[in-house]
């Protein structure tokens, strides 16, 4: 067959696609481009605005202009959070959450089973497609009163395979990856879940409690995708810095704790690679935490830190656990390893109740921090969190303001940190060759991308490691001339 993938969202979900996409190769389909012909189309959802979810349906109306006989499985996010929607949507065969997605090949399976019996006149009942215990809890009890209701025979309705809130406990291990769409870099998941609950966040609640994969498949795998050729490994999650803090989870003897755990051990794979983490959250980690992770030489000298807001009281509302001073401290332990040390960030505008005050301090923290690049968003009412019924809710018209402001803000501060790393020499991972510019492109350690001329002899640089001098601004980030391997 021929299967399609339409991914929205995060790194862990983007895995996670990765991951299917070699079960049903493995089997001997074919995976072709989102928008081609296919016999099956999958849409691994996010959830995490109104907008992510309006996608999904976009997206699934369209598989069914494209082949209107094809299968059209939502998987993740947004058919955790809501399947009875999901499933009422025209089109949509299979429903499966964020803990059995893993299992799409044995759902598609199971749906051509139905249609072929009914096909030949079979049927297997009114909840065919339901194993005992597979879906239980509120949301199981929706999926089997709706396929009771409207699976007959060879089943009318969608196949719904999704877990209750209170069954998401066990770190579901799906098998090691060895691909990605990129040569130079890969993403290893090693976590799932979260126990931050911020007030805007309905995330916890798509993928339930927090679970650690095991040290031996994360390390097993890494060792497979240095083997293949690439040369970063991102290290991902629902939130990274949970790693291993779990109760119950097998403690280190020399107090090593988090993913701190994890980095030590990947230090010492041999090869030459290195090691991005996605992101830590100042909800879990502090400024002597992080600093403890400098002495590792193959993790990049860039974090992603998300601050959500630079207003103490907006961050209480927000449940962040960390105030202004706090997030500071974190920043300048990074900055006193390394003054050109890349720190990215997520920010919110127009949380209920934001004040221009509020604001005001967000800018602050955006000088102060020296941030190499801020994700701006806009405040997005999301049903089922805390936020979506505070008082105070910001004007759209304000929010848009905001965010314009916020934007200008972090360019300015981007463009400061290329000032700032002019002349200096970084080490530069090459991806490709960039037909637009002319140049080969890559990314250095602190996360500037790189635009160099190649050799002189033509020789391709990419997925490979060179010392660069970064020059000048360029196309979103820096020129720079090799200096030697």
């Amino acid at each position: 067959m021929k299967i399609a993938f339409y991914t929205l969202g995060c790194k862990v979900n983007q895995y996670e696609t990765q991951g299917l996409k070699e079960k049903f190769i493995a089997r001997g389909d074919e995976v072709v481009g989102d928008l081609d012909y296919a016999d099956v189309y999958v849409i691994n959802t996010c959830t995490v605005t109104g907008l992510s979810d309006r996608k999904s349906r976009q997206y699934i109306r369209r598989t069914k202009r494209i082949n209107p006989d094809s299968i059209t499985a939502v998987i993740g996010c947004y058919a955790q959070i809501s399947p009875e929607e999901v499933a009422a949507v025209e089109g949509v065969d299979i429903v499966a959450g964020t803990n059995e997605k893993h299992r799409l090949p044995e759902f598609v399976d199971e749906l051509l089973s139905e249609r072929k019996a009914a096909a030949s006149g079979e049927g297997d009942g009114p909840c065919a497609g339901l194993p005992a215990g597979q879906s239980t809890g509120k949301a199981g009890e929706q999926a089997a009163e709706q396929a009771a209701g409207r699976r007959t025979g060879a089943a009318a309705g969608p196949l719904l395979h999704v877990l209750d809130y209170s069954q998401l406990t066990a770190y579901e291990e799906t098998g090691i990856i060895t691909s990605m769409e990129s040569r130079t870099r890969a993403f290893i998941k090693i976590q799932e879940g979260c126990n931050r609950f911020c007030t805007y966040c309905v995330i916890p609640y798509a993928r339930g409690t927090l679970r650690s994969r095991r040290r031996e498949d994360i390390l097993r795998e890494a060792e497979s995708l240095i083997a293949r050729g690439f040369r970063e490994l991102v290290l991902t999650g629902i939130n990274t810095a949970l790693y291993g803090m779990e109760p119950g989870f097998p403690e280190e003897e020399d107090g090593t704790r988090g993913v701190e755990v994890i980095i030590r051990e990947l230090c010492a794979l041999p090869g030459d690679f290195r090691i991005r983490l996605s992101s830590l959250e100042p909800t879990v980690v502090n400024a002597e935490y992080v600093a403890g992770l400098m002495k590792y030489d193959k993790l990049c000298r860039h974090l992603h830190l998300s601050l959500q807001s630079g207003s103490d009281s907006v961050l209480a509302a927000m449940n962040r656990r960390y105030d202004r001073a706090e997030y500071l401290r974190i920043v300048r332990a990074l900055k006193d390893f390394d003054p050109n040390y890349g720190i990215s960030t997520d920010i919110i505008v127009g949380f209920p109740g934001e004040t221009e005050s509020d604001f005001r301090d967000t800018l602050d923290m955006v000088e102060q921090a020296g941030f190499c690049k801020v994700h701006a968003f806009k405040y997005s009412r999301r049903k089922g969190t805390k936020a979506a019924e505070m008082k105070g809710q910001v004007a759209p018209e304000v929010k848009a303001r905001r965010s314009a402001q916020l934007i200008e803000a972090g360019q300015l501060q981007a463009r400061a940190f290329f000032r700032k790393n002019a002349g200096t020499v970084r080490r530069v991972l090459f991806e490709e060759f960039d037909e637009k510019t002319g140049y080969f492109r890559g990314h250095t350690d602190n996360f500037i991308e790189v635009y160099c001329g190649g050799p002189e002899d033509g020789t391709d640089l990419s997925n490979t490691f060179a010392h660069v001098r970064l020059t000048e601004p360029f196309a979103g980030g820096m020129k720079g001339v090799p200096v030697g391997k």
